[in-house]
């Protein structure tokens, strides 16, 4: 009755039935994540409240901003869910951990809670404490990590990777999001970048790579560029297109004039006097070089 005064709309559930709601809630999550695993998997569209849409099939980055916004399937264009369930919004926080700690088996992750949730349902339906049966998941996990320590073969990476291991690593993960043909293009891309930022004895900052989407270019063209693209376009349609053995200024300065507070107006009536105009220009630009 005390909630009943705090909160006229609050739901007051005995233990079974709170119990069942967190299982479908579990259960839910897992029928709107299904269809996303694999390479065939579909991609999921997230519609923010402002209409804002964002496509994807990273399931991480879905799970970090699904309680927020409506989840749609891409391919049947439907509103599938949205995560307000306490039981879900952990799942979703587990999916996340598990993208920060090993990048990759975040649909995996939110399916397979959603399996254990569902073959406990039947045990509990039987009459079993659910007690014994995190007890036997705790068992399960220790088997589990022991036989992986048995099955797992070391590596040892030298100074020099053994890029064979870390094609058929970049292999693994890349397949399960795209098709066939694409991954192993992208797997020596991958491989090489890689590489191409790796510094001994020092932890490789991703950072250092820019992806940069070409519009007008289709998913096979993905190239890799070990240097600099300078996505700028030319100043002047009078400047040449291509340069060789040319040399190449850097500097972290600007050299555009600078908005002042004050607004200054000059009118220029006279070509003359916009000739004049011109040396002072370029002494202002070498002055801030």
């Amino acid at each position: 009755m005390s909630l009943r005064v705090l909160n006229p709309n609050a739901e007051v559930l005995n233990k079974s039935a709170a119990l069942h709601m967190n299982i479908n809630a579990a259960k839910g999550l897992q029928d709107v994540l299904k269809s996303n695993l694999g390479p065939k998997g579909t991609i999921k569209m997230l519609v923010g409240g402002a209409g804002d849409i964002k496509l994807t099939k990273d399931v991480s980055m879905a799970m970090s901003i699904l309680h927020s916004l409506c989840l749609y399937d891409y391919v049947y264009l439907e509103i599938v869910m949205q995560i307000q369930n306490p039981t879900a919004i952990m799942i979703a926080r587990t999916a996340v951990a598990q993208d920060d700690i090993s990048g990759d088996g975040t649909t995996s992750t939110v399916l397979f809670i959603g399996e254990l949730m569902k073959q406990s349902e039947r045990y509990i339906d039987e009459g079993m404490h659910p007690r014994v049966l995190v007890d036997g998941f705790e068992i399960a996990k220790r088997a589990t990590l022991q036989f992986l320590e048995k099955f797992k073969t070391p590596v040892v990476m030298g100074d020099e990777p053994d890029r064979e291991i870390l094609k058929m690593v970049a292999r693994t993960t890349v397949r399960t999001k795209l098709y066939e043909a694409l991954a192993d293009q992208l797997t020596n891309i991958i491989v090489d970048a890689v590489l191409c930022i790796r510094k001994p004895e020092e932890a490789i900052d991703l950072f250092m790579v820019e992806i940069m989407h070409m519009r007008h270019k289709f998913d096979v063209d993905t190239r890799l560029v070990e240097g600099l693209v300078l996505d700028h376009g030319s100043r002047h349609p009078d400047m040449k297109r291509r340069a060789e053995n040319c040399y190449i200024l850097t500097c972290n300065v600007s050299l555009e004039y600078e908005k002042r507070s004050v607004l200054i107006m000059i009118a220029i009536l006279l070509s003359s006097t916009k000739k004049e105009l011109i040396p002072h220009h370029w002494t202002c630009l070498q002055g801030k070089a």
